[in-house]
């Protein structure tokens, strides 16, 4: 191997800063490729499972740098998120690893294998010199909004086994294409500026019929306010257990956060209910300053009860039935998404026909419509846009 990158595979194995980033699929496989001291075709072997680990990054060897570099929860970046003081030390560590990392992104393959004597074909791999100084300093002056680790890139996470992980296939619904409901939307979104701005916000509960965008709703908000640092984590309901675990996780992130709870509804001796309701009125487990709950429900009063269950043997029965049917009420906020009126359904039956090119008489494209609205046994606009497909 040549002293330049016989250095490199040196400096590489004394990360510190960035030392999660050695555990890597790809970058394990570099390491092992510059220590190779076997055979040409050893070499070569390993040279190509490190290239062919970069394919999810478009064979771009700087493109996992910065992707890696960027999302990498460390000392440096947590100490800067939380407003407190770095050691002189890690400013030291960090500036000689980044340094490092712009010298790997002006690598060539042709500069991997020099001195090897080998003239066949060496696999290409794109690299695009990068100062990763300037670029990690920039991200680390805008970790309020930008964030760091898992955050960084994503705008929508889930839970699996207790782990908070991101939504690869997340929907990219923008606010741009609703149609209607434009009052129920602005006042969702003026309480989530709220809490992007620091000011009082509050939970929110927004319910109503079937396909009136509800869900849609809070991801468009997501998708829109990403690059101002929201996050959005859903939660089943009975992940609702794992509720003060989620929100102990993010209490000192700088980001703000969404938990979203889609198609919310108890039934009445839901062992859930209890650890929402905590979370509504505030207790100091299952809350954090910069996270709010946004609920879905088809239901006003999202805990389910039979006529049967009120006529119970609970001495305080009133009592009992009150505190099940005011869950709903718990929420700061509650924003209804009625069904709508033939006037609105045809309205966003025009508007997505113009939005999607389609070119029929207005009478006849009203009439087909309404056929579809009454063979589906509604009028919404999740039904407004299964017509407009049906006719493409």
């Amino acid at each position: 191997m040549n002293t330049k990158l016989n250095s490199v595979n040196l400096r590489l194995s004394s990360l510190t800063v960035f030392r999660n980033i050695l555990s890597t699929k790809e970058m394990s496989a570099f390491l092992r490729f510059l220590s190779c001291e076997g055979n040409l075709r050893e070499k070569l072997n390993l040279y190509g499972e490190f290239v062919y680990s970069l394919s999810p990054y478009g064979n771009s060897f700087s493109g996992f740098l910065k992707k890696v570099v960027c999302e990498d929860e460390n000392i440096f970046i947590v100490s800067k998120a939380k407003k407190k003081d770095v050691p002189s030390s890690v400013e030291k560590n960090l500036n000689e690893e980044l340094s490092l990392f712009t010298l790997l992104s002006e690598i060539t393959p042709e500069m991997l294998f020099e001195g090897e004597g080998y003239e066949g074909y060496i696999p290409f791999f794109e690299n695009e010199k990068t100062d990763f100084t300037a670029l990690y300093k920039e991200r680390a002056e805008k970790v309020d909004t930008l964030g760091y680790g898992i955050f960084a890139s994503k705008a929508m996470f889930k839970v699996e086994d207790g782990q908070i992980v991101p939504v690869d296939s997340a929907d990219e619904i923008s606010l741009d294409s609703f149609v209607g409901y434009e009052k129920e939307r602005e006042t969702v979104e003026e309480n989530t500026v709220a809490l992007l701005e620091g000011r009082d916000a509050v939970n929110v509960l927004l319910c109503g019929d079937a396909g009136t965008g509800k869900s849609s709703t809070v991801k468009a908000l997501v998708n829109h306010y990403y690059s101002y640092g929201l996050r959005l984590i859903e939660l089943r309901k009975d992940q609702l257990f794992s509720l003060s675990h989620i929100m102990g996780k993010i209490a000192d992130n700088p980001l703000k956060f969404i938990i979203f709870i889609d198609d919310l509804s108890f039934n009445k001796n839901d062992d859930c209910f209890s650890m929402l309701k905590a979370a509504l009125e505030g207790s100091a487990s299952a809350k954090a300053k910069n996270a709010l709950i946004y609920a879905t429900s088809n239901r006003r009063h999202i805990v389910k009860e039979s006529f049967s269950e009120r006529g119970g043997d609970d001495i305080h029965r009133n009592d009992t039935v009150q505190e099940l049917l005011s869950l709903s009420d718990r929420f700061g906020l509650t924003v209804y998404f009625q069904k709508p009126n033939k006037i609105l359904y045809l309205d966003i039956v025009h508007a997505l026909a113009q939005r999607k090119g389609v070119k029929m008489d207005e009478k006849e494209l009203d009439i087909k419509a309404e056929a579809f609205a009454l063979a589906k046994g509604s009028r919404s606009p999740r039904v407004a846009e299964q017509f407009i497909k049906n006719l493409r």
